[in-house]
């Protein structure tokens, strides 16, 4: 196989990417990445983006659905299609004083899992009308392990692993393949407290078989591969990125 067929297959230039959860962290350096390899990306996020990007930004807070069908209905109408959808927005509310409140429940809930499902089932319908496309949603290691003081999170991506496997299965008719990616600690925003804790930092690596915090970049050949056609046959598997943590035994 020459390098032109290798390229071909990992090629995602002048796709329609809709980046979900852009304004920062995981879902800021895919969309960010993407663009530089020549994808159309759109972010949409509820933050206002603080800091330089080449995609384009919509505020839009995903759990309210009006804003959501907007958001989707501005880039349908500018480009007339969507070709992939990366689902990276999530929120992580731990418990307070060993309480985890009903409030916090429901509200990762709503962003993790029904917004999510609210975005795919949007773009599913522009996808089914084009002929097809590809759907990643961005899980955990905690959709299959247990973690301590942070139900509403966990119950949430588990829940999203399973609604992956559910829409692959339905859309695969339609030409749409649906999958996982499932991090394990990512040094980000979110877990910067714990990265830079030294007791909690080394807690986590010595779970790890590959002695470090993953990063960001770590994430990326696994993206590639899963929204383009390099991946054609593949839908409704969970890909973990991990350094080996759910692997690891003694």
């Amino acid at each position: 196989m020459n390098s032109a067929i290798i390229n071909e297959l990992f090629s995602v230039k002048n796709k329609v990417v809709l980046v979900s959860g852009a304004s920062r962290g995981i879902g800021y350096y895919i969309a960010s990445q993407l663009t530089a390899i020549g994808a159309n990306v759109y972010g949409i996020g509820r933050s206002a983006l603080d800091k330089q990007s080449d995609f384009e930004y919509i505020q839009c807070d995903l759990a309210n659905y009006p804003q959501l069908h907007e958001s989707v209905d501005q880039i349908t109408a500018k480009e007339g299609r969507i070709d992939i959808l990366i689902n990276a927005a999530g929120i992580s509310l731990r418990s307070e004083k060993n309480v985890y409140s009903r409030s916090n429940f429901i509200d990762t809930l709503n962003v993790n899992l029904v917004a999510i499902n609210d975005c795919c089932r949007l773009v599913s319908d522009i996808m089914k009308d084009n002929g097809g496309g590809v759907m990643l949603n961005v899980t955990s290691i905690g959709s299959k392990l247990s973690f301590p003081e942070n139900p509403g999170y966990l119950a949430s991506k588990a829940g999203l692993a399973a609604l992956s496997k559910s829409l692959a299965y339905d859309l695969a008719p339609h030409r749409i393949r649906v999958n996982n990616l499932a991090p394990g600690y990512i040094h980000t925003d979110m877990t910067d407290k714990s990265f830079n804790n030294p007791v909690l930092s080394k807690e986590r690596t010595d779970r790890m078989m590959i002695q470090r915090w993953g990063t960001v970049h770590d994430l990326l050949g696994s993206v590639i591969y899963l929204i383009s056609d390099a991946s054609s046959y593949v839908t409704g598997i969970d890909l973990f990125v991990d350094g080996g943590w759910t692997s690891k035994g003694l």
